[in-house]
């Protein structure tokens, strides 16, 4: 199929001045730029003066880790605000590799019964996407976590030399057929205590294969500091592209992160160290993670168990005591519908105990499988990063399926329209700029090939723009306007 856009502002990714061009797609191929009124095609597109952009990136998302991939494919949320091309398998969970067939790396977010596993590999799970409506394309990191805990069998503890060579020998296999890198969640119960040693020789695969190393910091608060300078230790020390995973300025821990990011700042010229950040004041977690971290132990069973303990719940009651909890709803609850958008001063009152009881409560119903919204990242502070061209825009959230009740955020369907009307409506950025931060900035850290730049011979990944309200008019993936495919990285 062929396509003419034509009467287009072309806004090209590369931050150049807008141009007054028309563009003709030849199946997926960008094919021509130039004067073109009186070519003909399948479907002409009046762009109206519009401005036409490259499909935007989203360098993290969660659509993987709640499985809505599979069961949402076409993910709207992310085309319907420009987005072409999404990236998972971060935060150490990814949907494959899989020795076994299970996904127990993921489910602290979703039920994960709801799909029949078919994959063990990247190269299969990759190819069995290839048979799915795909909205967006998709691409995906390798999940620490989901391989080491399918060697070690949910066993809490330091790996043999042989389970790190076959970990290694994993790694290096689902890279060699298309991951785009590795991620770690050193923040969540199983990546906590994994020991420096580990994740460096890992790391060192990853770099071998040009790709990048995503981490879920072990700290964002008091610790913020220490996991900040252990990031930019094996980023020295592998010479790996790092990503910060949504390093957030959390109320109460400001100082700690206005002096975390000085130090990225200072060393991200010498190492390739990025970050990202959404333009929300929002966090959405697993619920375990509002317990007090000496809590947060081993697995959920584990915490569970704690939880149920009359000792150790009354140690935890109080640590939490003096907590806003009012900052807290329970977005995601499977099996519970009745709990999704409560607080905790709402199970109290339902409850009939205090709210922080209460919150033990329906941990203790949803077996920790439950995940809440978290009210607690400094919006002020935040926004003062969207105009830095250094760092990434990305959602971190995840376009589901209303099959089910749950409490969507904003972020799943806005990221980018709203970072696009808080830079351009505050006059932080220029278009041109700001298109770029969110286009081939990302697809050239990423080594994405084609994609990111409008220019002859590039994949038709692009966005039609309104001029006057960043609305987008339309969104043309792969030269078709609907339907995206699995991505692969190339060294």
């Amino acid at each position: 199929m062929s396509i003419l856009i034509k009467n287009v502002q072309i806004v090209d990714g590369t931050g150049s001045d807008p141009y007054k061009a028309d563009v003709f797609v030849d199946k997926n191929i960008i094919s021509a730029i130039g004067n073109l009124k009186n070519k003909g095609a399948d479907k002409v597109i009046d762009g109206l003066g519009n401005y036409l952009t490259p499909g935007f990136i989203d360098i993290d998302t969660s659509s993987d880790h709640y499985l809505s991939l599979l069961t949402n494919p076409l993910q709207n949320d992310f085309s319907n605000q420009g987005v072409t091309t999404i990236i998972g398998g971060h935060c150490g969970s990814s949907l494959a590799p899989l020795l076994y067939g299970t996904l127990e790396s993921i489910r602290k977010w979703v039920d994960i019964n709801q799909i029949n596993v078919s994959w063990h590999t990247v190269g299969e799970f990759l190819s069995k996407l290839e048979n799915f409506p795909l909205g967006v394309n998709f691409g995906t990191l390798v999940g620490h976590s989901t391989i080491r805990r399918s060697i070690t069998g949910e066993g809490y503890r330091d790996l043999t030399k042989d389970e790190m060579s076959v970990l290694e020998k994993i790694l290096a296999k689902a890279l060699s057929e298309g991951a785009f890198g590795f991620s770690s969640g050193l923040g969540y119960a199983h990546g906590k205590l994994i020991t420096y040693a580990e994740m460096r020789k890992l790391v060192e695969v990853v770099k071998n294969f040009d790709g990048i190393y995503s981490t879920h910091l072990r700290d964002e608060k008091d610790g913020l500091l220490q996991s900040i300078e252990e990031t930019i230790k094996i980023t020295h020390d592998t010479g790996v592209k790092t990503l910060i995973s949504h390093l957030r300025p959390l109320i109460g821990f400001e100082n700690q992160y206005e002096e975390a990011y000085k130090r990225i700042e200072k060393v991200r010229e010498g190492a390739n160290l990025h970050l990202y950040v959404y333009p929300f004041d929002t966090s959405l977690e697993a619920i375990y993670k509002l317990l007090p971290l000496w809590a947060q132990e081993k697995n959920l069973e584990t915490m569970l168990e704690n939880i149920k303990n009359p000792n150790v719940s009354a140690r935890i009651e109080k640590d939490l005591e003096n907590a806003d909890l009012s900052r807290i709803r329970i977005a995601d609850a499977p099996k519970n519908d009745y709990l999704v958008d409560k607080t905790p001063l709402d199970l109290s009152q339902m409850f009939g105990i205090s709210p922080v009881k209460s919150l033990l409560r329906a941990m203790e119903i949803t077996k920790l499988r439950a995940t809440v919204l978290n009210k607690n990242i400094n919006y002020a502070n935040l926004t003062n990063l969207l105009s830095d061209e250094e760092i990434f825009i990305a959602s971190n959230g995840a376009s589901r399926a209303h099959s089910y009740k749950f409490l969507d955020h904003e972020r799943a369907s806005s990221t980018f329209t709203k970072y696009l009307e808080i830079v351009l409506g505050g006059k932080l950025m220029t278009l041109p700029r700001a298109i770029k931060k969110i286009t081939s900035f990302p697809a050239e850290y990423l080594s994405l090939k084609n994609r990111g730049v409008i220019k002859e011979g590039n994949v038709a990944d692009v966005s039609l723009l309104d001029k006057d309200t960043c609305k987008f008019k339309e969104v043309i993936l792969g030269g078709r306007s609907t339907f995206g495919k699995p991505i692969k990285h190339s060294k």
